[in-house]
């Protein structure tokens, strides 16, 4: 009898944003062959990898990198993110060593990573190919806050060096340490639900332009200044955040029983910070976005260019957000500065490519 066919997943320890796109591709690569045995090596939790993947899968928690430290999504540790990242090339060794034994004693044909950059090495260790699939790397960060950063992103270079192959989504950076890219279209998951369904069983009757979704990923934002909604009596405002106020047009969902992406059809304007997921899953629905700015992260201007490419939208300052009275409601979207859009089928491009070496291999 044939083994299973066993792909490793490792996921980036930083936020959820990584996870949900990871997730996006490994639900469809189970849509496309159901005998794909998947294990997901990431510390994000295992109720955001069920809210993507309806079928089995192995949660396997470790985390190869950092990411950034936060305290939330727009404010960064970088003393503490470099004290962990120098703990992490120190225990480089015993890391790959796990690891590349714990992939051979589970007879894994394939890893796809999104991005650790130590995920290239493990596989390299362990005898298989490695792919990944991001916009950025770590070093196009990390080598932007200069100083003692700089070697640890030639580290992260010097990693990616060892890549296979990488699926490189739109919004991205050069990613020039990778010496084989393929360019693929947006990722992120797909609606579960029908429109009138969601507005009767949540109680919603504003029509899409007064209807106001707020995602800032899973690090959240302290002090939201809700209060502002009570200035726009009738609009409906969605979040996903734990603890909201109770006010009549505030609506709390739990991640649980849906996600940002199954309501964003509903929503006229989606508000986040610059987070590649929510602006692929909005451009992937078409749906508008109003993007705090955000300082001091190399990703965020090109997040921020691509949806004044590509999507209705609006720029608006921290300042403006948090001491301001949200009147940039009541301004017009500006429309994307391109007249062609961006390919959406990047899920299920790369889930295929996954699947058909899988079956050859």
């Amino acid at each position: 009898m044939s083994k299973r066919p066993t792909l490793y997943i490792a996921i980036t320890n930083h936020g959820f944003g990584h996870a949900v796109r990871a997730a996006s591709v490994a639900a469809e690569i189970q849509r496309l062959n159901p005998e794909v045995l998947l294990i997901m090596v990431t510390t994000a939790p295992r109720w955001l990898l069920e809210s993507y993947i309806p079928g089995d899968f192995i949660h396997r928690p470790r985390g190869f990198d950092v990411g950034v430290i936060q305290s939330d999504s727009l404010n960064m540790d970088k003393a503490a993110t470099l004290e962990k990242l120098r703990e992490i090339i120190k225990k480089q060794q015993s890391i790959v060593a796990t690891e590349a034994s714990f992939i051979r004693q589970n007879r894994v044909s394939l890893m796809l990573a999104d991005i650790p950059p130590l995920a290239a090495v493990i596989a390299k260790a362990a005898g298989i190919p490695c792919w990944m699939m991001s916009n950025f790397g770590w070093d196009f960060i990390y080598g932007d806050w200069g100083g003692e950063f700089i070697e640890i992103a030639d580290w992260i270079g010097e990693c990616f060096s060892k890549c296979d192959r990488l699926f490189r989504l739109p919004l991205h950076e050069p990613m020039s340490a990778f010496p084989v890219i393929d360019d693929v279209g947006l990722t992120g998951g797909s609606p579960r639900y029908n429109l009138d369904e969601l507005r009767t069983r949540f109680n919603i009757t504003t029509s899409p332009e007064k209807t106001i979704l707020f995602t800032f990923g899973g690090l959240g934002l302290q002090q939201i200044p809700y209060e502002n909604v009570l200035k726009f009596p009738d609009w409906q405002f969605i979040s996903f955040d734990r603890d909201l106020p109770d006010f009549p047009n505030l609506l709390p969902i739990d991640g649980g029983e849906c996600r940002p992406v199954d309501v964003m059809p509903l929503c006229g304007r989606v508000i986040s910070k610059p987070g590649y997921s929510t602006f692929s899953e909005a451009l992937r629905l078409d749906v508008p976005i109003v993007t705090l700015t955000r300082e001091g992260f190399a990703e965020s201007p090109l997040l921020i260019e691509g949806i004044q490419n590509y999507g209705y939208h609006q720029i608006i300052s921290p300042t403006e957000f948090f001491e301001g009275g949200w009147g940039f409601l009541h301004e017009p979207l500006k429309p994307p500065r391109q007249t062609q859009s961006l390919p959406k089928d990047g899920t299920e491009a790369i889930a295929q490519e996954i699947v058909n070496y899988l079956q050859n291999n």
